[in-house]
């Protein structure tokens, strides 16, 4: 089978990359940076195929499918995203809009457009990465984590529709917590929380696309957490998402 991974240039994309290479899966690795998905390629043992695309750009969501349609594409990974830490009326505007482009916008693009081919053939995977975030509210980061739930909610949705009408193409979504990667740089942490190596990440995730698990929660704290989520009020949500958003403000 053939992988397509976008923002495959580190961190989680980059593990996932390596994970269904390891299975024997060829590749199409997606991300801005040339050099980065190079040095990948170099070291994996399988065919792979490197396309810069900045995804905050619709017209290069719809290339990116233009040019690998034809390419027997069977597994789409949209791990492309970033967030922007601090109190919403004082982040950028331009950043928070290009955020939600990548976050958003060409994760429902490429989603819609390989699963209209999927459907065809009645086979194929789609794993859509979004974050425990997206069981809360997250002041201080609160695009980033609506972002989250409207991927989270959309895959759901999407998969249910699947299911009824039979279909056996999978869509399903990937929710870590904190993950050791360079989301922290991005989004301009000064004070990084405990979390689980990427690696071990993208292990999960390459097992759960293949068990066709739903919705993937590594780890045994994020699945307490998604727990407490559904039976805790909001405002004890709230004010335990906005003390540990602070901690990274340093």
């Amino acid at each position: 089978m053939k992988a397509l991974i976008t923002g495959a240039s580190s961190g989680i994309g980059r593990d996932i990359a390596r994970e269904l290479a390891a299975r024997g899966h060829s590749l199409i690795l997606v991300a801005r940076r040339r050099d980065r998905l190079e040095e990948l390629a170099a070291e994996l043992d399988v065919p792979t195929r490197i396309l810069v695309c900045d995804l905050a750009e619709e017209a290069e969501c719809r290339r990116l499918y233009a040019e690998t349609r034809d390419d027997g594409v069977d597994i789409l990974v949209n791990n492309a995203g970033f967030g922007l830490l601090g109190p919403f009326a004082e982040t950028d505007l331009s950043r928070e809009l290009a955020m939600i482009r990548t976050n958003i916008d060409a994760v429902h693009i490429l989603t819609k457009l390989f699963l209209q081919d999927f459907r065809k053939k009645n086979a194929g995977y789609i794993l859509n990465v979004a974050s425990s975030a997206a069981f809360l509210p997250g002041p201080l980061l609160s695009g980033y984590y609506a972002t989250k739930a409207y991927v989270l909610r959309l895959t759901q949705a999407v998969a249910k529709e699947l299911s009824a009408e039979g279909s056996r193409v999978y869509v399903g979504t990937l929710c870590p917590g904190p993950v050791w990667t360079e989301f922290d740089t991005v989004a301009n942490v000064q004070a990084s929380l405990t979390g689980m190596e990427s690696r071990d990440v993208a292990r999960i995730a390459v097992r759960g696309i293949f068990r066709k698990k739903r919705v993937i929660t590594p780890g045994f704290g994020i699945k307490m957490g998604r727990l407490a989520a559904k039976i805790l009020p909001d405002r004890l949500l709230l004010s335990f998402a906005y003390r540990t958003q602070k901690k990274k403000l340093g």
